[in-house]
């Protein structure tokens, strides 16, 4: 099950929203999501309460830019095709990015989503928008968290004891130096009042790991997976109390390039993680930093500067696209598909050229019959949607 990848000109003509039926593969469906942005990427997906599929992303002319905003398409239940997507943010001064949905226990609907000037992550805060009618519109835009650097990428998760757990990483700036990710590190905002306000805890020893993504274990326990900004391997970690402490992250027997992962506890208890299988033992190709195709950027100057010990490690190439599975609670990934091959060329991110070729920043999410639903980045020019039935995952698997 090995797809290859477009020619770059062919990809706009793709973005119609259809979901079509993949006649080499049954079991599986694709589409490219409809967009006016030339570049779109960091797709995020999410049901809302009358189930409908909701996928939100960042588009514009390329990431760090002012008009970088996030966009909403839904894909309704039985529907055949993603809706025109909706503009959810809009300042001109900022780059808006990493949005994600979040249906709370309430039913409320948030929308959360970073907002940075230029390529300075690490003053990044994160925003809000709460949606009071099962996400068919939004209210005002307002601050969650204002401690700058940072970022948001993977979803809300509430514990047993009803705490609101949102894993974030804090993106830290070395003195006079722009941002590079170098000494980044994990951490959750903890919530006891659905919401209303946070405290932030951080995971030790986890400089390098960023996007945790939490997912339940048995009984109390939770597990994490981290992108890694060195390049190595995705890592893990676990929390024995609901989520309110960790352990150290560590490598899994999966390779990590510096680019993000997602992965869900399917209803059968196995895990599905969706990632590039690629590392830097595996490329030379190197880029000096995500924003060096940004010009005019100065020095943040973030209040928390530290001297890094080893740099993050940039441009390994962003394919091939796989989906592994684990069922020992994500210490081992025996399984895998590719979902999309290609060279995974990353090392611009100009999608008005078509310079970009990239299969990157996953997101999964499973529904009522058992059918995996992905979204990611495709070429930085597209999201690409795709569905798969209960038997091609078991085949799979």
């Amino acid at each position: 099950m090995t797809y290859s990848a477009l020619d770059p000109h062919e990809v706009p003509s793709r973005m119609t929203g259809e979901v079509v039926p993949n006649a080499a593969e049954p079991g599986r469906c694709d589409a490219y999501l409809p967009s006016p942005c030339v570049q779109n990427h960091a797709a995020n997906l999410a049901f809302l309460p009358d189930g409908t599929l909701t996928c939100v992303w960042f588009g514009g002319t390329m990431e760090g830019m002012g008009d970088i905003s996030v966009y909403m398409s839904r894909l309704g239940p039985g529907a055949r095709r993603w809706s025109d997507p909706e503009k959810m943010s809009d300042d001109p001064q900022k780059s808006e990015q990493n949005p994600l949905i979040f249906t709370a226990p309430d039913g409320r609907v948030w929308l959360l989503f970073t907002s940075q000037t230029s390529g300075n992550q690490d003053g990044a805060v994160v925003k809000r928008r709460i949606s009071n009618d099962g996400g068919k519109s939004f209210g005002p835009t307002e601050i969650l968290c204002d401690i700058p650097g940072t970022f948001v990428r993977q979803p809300i998760i509430v514990n047993g004891a009803g705490d609101w757990l949102l894993p974030v990483f804090r993106c830290i700036g070395e003195a006079g130096r722009r941002w590079t990710g170098d000494v980044d590190r994990a951490a959750v905002l903890i919530s006891r009042d659905q919401g209303g306000t946070w405290t932030m805890a951080e995971v030790p020893d986890s400089i390098g790991a960023v996007h945790m993504n939490i997912l339940p274990a048995d009984g109390g326990a939770m597990v994490s997976f981290y992108r890694n900004r060195f390049a190595t391997h995705v890592l893990r970690s676990r929390s024995s109390d609901a989520g309110l402490s960790w352990t150290a992250p560590e490598p899994v027997d999966l390779p990590n390039n510096n680019s993000s992962i997602q992965a869900v506890r399917l209803k059968n208890n196995a895990i599905a993680m969706v990632y590039n299988h690629s590392n830097a033992s595996m490329s030379d190709a190197r880029r000096h930093s995500l924003y060096d195709e940004i010009e005019g950027e100065e020095d943040s100057g973030s209040d928390d500067a530290v001297a890094s010990a080893r740099p993050a490690v940039w441009g390994v190439p962003r394919a091939p696209l796989s989906l592994a599975f684990s069922t020992d609670g994500g210490r081992t990934f025996p399984r895998r598909v590719d979902l999309d091959t290609g060279d995974g060329f990353c090392l611009s991110n100009n999608s008005r050229d078509s310079r970009n070729r990239e299969f990157s920043y996953p997101s999964v999410v499973e529904d009522a019959e058992g059918r995996l639903h992905i979204a990611y980045t495709y070429f930085r020019r597209a999201i690409k949607y795709v569905r798969l039935d209960p038997g091609f995952i078991e085949e799979a698997r």
